[in-house]
């Protein structure tokens, strides 16, 4: 099995912004693949560029399914 190390604390990083069919998101390191079940969002950057594009994007937190199930949809 192969492990993959990563340090998310190095200044360095480049990370992308991940987004799942639920329009929840993600951190992931930037030089591995998607995982199945995620796209990309375009956004390819350092930790606090990608943490301020989440601040700004993902101000619900729910799941796209219970925001559509409680507003009726």
């Amino acid at each position: 099995m192969r492990t993959v190390s990563f340090d998310f604390d190095n200044p360095e990083a480049r990370f992308k912004v991940l987004v799942n069919d639920e329009e929840q998101y993600s951190l992931w390191p930037g030089d591995l693949p998607v995982p199945g079940g995620w796209a990309e969002t375009g956004v390819h950057a350092s930790k606090e560029e990608c943490d301020e594009y989440l601040r700004k994007t993902w101000t619900d937190m729910r799941p796209k399914s219970l925001r559509l199930a409680l507003d009726g949809e």
